[in-house]
């Protein structure tokens, strides 16, 4: 999650530009896709997937998932660059998105046994696994080298515990970035140390180094990838074949067009919220050059591409959100509502049935901030909506913001919350009030283009 940018924050209180903008919230429409705009002229299938659950559910479509991992295999292929995509499996436990990724010829990045199993039996194979996390488990550690994995080791602890296997291991070692106060990676010091101590070890087989920087910018990313190849070829010449630097994760999501978000960042104050309510920050629901863009202008800083060539070295990248982008949706339906006023101004308080623990983002004190969009499409008297949750929680809002619904809202409609795979639907799931967590349903499409559906198998 990152801070809004410059300007004041979102959430913003009295004195703030958007004071006197009134008290419906700026739009936010997502971009869509061509699949999701067929879902929803369809005049049956939310309809029919909603009465056969019998509640909230995840809507999946593995094909865009491919769709983005060949995006990002397309710029290595541009630049020349020998390039690795692993999935950061975090992101979303859906079985049909390991399986995109064994489909697409991409890796996934697991951190405990049961992502590794789960992603072997979606046909990932052990060399295609990249495991990652501190001090990982013993039991890990053995499946791991078993399967023949690429493990990232974050200590020289670990290191030790692995080599005492005496399994045949492949490992990165993980970088701890200069100035950085993170718990995760070695110093300089404890580099040279693993360098040489792998040496040592005739198991271990050391592939190069790793790390992960927090934030959305690629300068930082491929600075400190120049730097690693000084280390690339020390340890070349240390007699490890280091073939590999990872630049892990944070590829950015363009979630709404930049004129909607810079609008709602000039303008958002209080009274645009249910109560009152302030966030310090958001997800940068816009972002110039995300995903595949990202990693074209990461290869192009710096001469990387070049160099990386020159070397015979290999990129991998961990991207999770940005292999589900426009990947899956989050449907609810609307149990009743209510009208409250503010400021002297009515809008409707929505509540639906399921929880914002479905939604990940507004546990993390911020809000998931692209419309939702109301099925049956129809044409009404646009309504300010907010929209609460089936438990007895005041704080369990799925959207505080008066958001703009094109008509008021009925029971029985649903709520489509768009672009949601990306770390929304898994991150915080609980059955609270045991109410049963909802379901992920697969889409694809059948003969006549019409589309089908199917439980996922997770």
């Amino acid at each position: 999650m990152g801070l809004t940018g410059a300007g004041a924050p979102a959430g913003a209180g009295p004195g703030s530009r958007g004071e006197h903008a009134g008290t419906v919230a700026a739009p936010l429409p997502a971009h869509r896709d061509p699949w999701e705009e067929q879902v929803l002229a369809d005049p049956h299938l939310l309809a029919d997937i909603a009465y056969a659950v019998g509640g909230p559910f995840h809507m999946m479509y593995p094909a865009r998932v491919v769709e983005n991992i060949h995006g990002f295999q397309r710029i290595f292929a541009a630049a020349g660059v020998s390039g690795a995509v692993f999935y950061g499996k975090k992101a979303n436990k859906a079985a049909c998105v390991a399986r995109a990724c064994a489909t697409a010829g991409a890796g996934v990045d697991v951190s405990s046994t049961g992502e590794l199993v789960a992603a072997l039996a979606q046909g990932v194979r052990g060399a295609d696994l990249l495991v990652t996390g501190p001090e990982k488990a013993d039991e890990l550690h053995w499946l791991a080298a078993r399967h023949g994995c690429l493990i990232a080791v974050d200590s020289l602890g670990e290191l030790k515990r692995l080599s005492a296997l005496d399994i045949p291991v492949r490992i990165l070692l993980r970088v701890l970035p200069a100035a950085s106060a993170s718990r995760f990676g070695m110093s300089a010091d404890e580099l040279g140390r693993a360098v040489t101590a792998a040496a040592d070890h005739p198991s271990i087989t050391l592939q190069g180094f790793s790390f992960h920087l927090s934030g959305y910018d690629p300068v930082p990313r491929a600075e400190l990838a120049v730097q690693l190849l000084d280390r690339i070829q020390a340890a070349r010449a240390q007699g490890h074949p280091a073939t590999t630097i990872s630049v892990g994760g944070g590829f950015g999501v363009d979630y709404v067009p930049a004129e909607h978000w810079s609008a709602f960042r000039d303008e958002a104050n209080r009274r645009w919220f249910h109560s009152g309510k302030a966030f310090e920050s958001y997800y940068p629901y816009s972002f110039p050059d995300p995903g595949p863009a990202m990693l074209a202008a990461i290869l192009e800083r710096d001469d990387l591409a070049r160099r990386l060539r020159q070397t015979g070295t290999t990129l991998a990248v961990e991207p999770g959100r940005a292999l589900l982008d426009r990947a899956g949706s989050t449907v609810f339906r609307v149990q009743g509502h209510k009208t409250r006023h503010e400021h002297g101004q009515p809008y409707r308080v929505l509540t639906v049935d399921g929880s914002s623990l479905s939604l990940s983002e507004q546990w993390f004190d911020s809000e998931y901030l692209p419309d939702p969009v109301l099925w049956p499409t129809a044409a009404g008297t646009p309504t300010p909506t907010v929209v609460g949750a089936a438990t007895c929680l005041e704080s369990d809002m799925l959207s505080w913001r008066r958001i703009p619904l094109p008509r008021a809202a009925e029971t029985g409609d649903l709520l489509l919350y768009p672009n949601t795979a990306g770390y929304q639907m898994d991150s915080n799931e609980s059955p609270f009030h045991e109410l049963p967590i909802p379901p992920k349903v697969v889409l694809s499409q059948a003969p006549g283009g019409r589309f089908r559906w199917a439980l996922d198998r997770s």
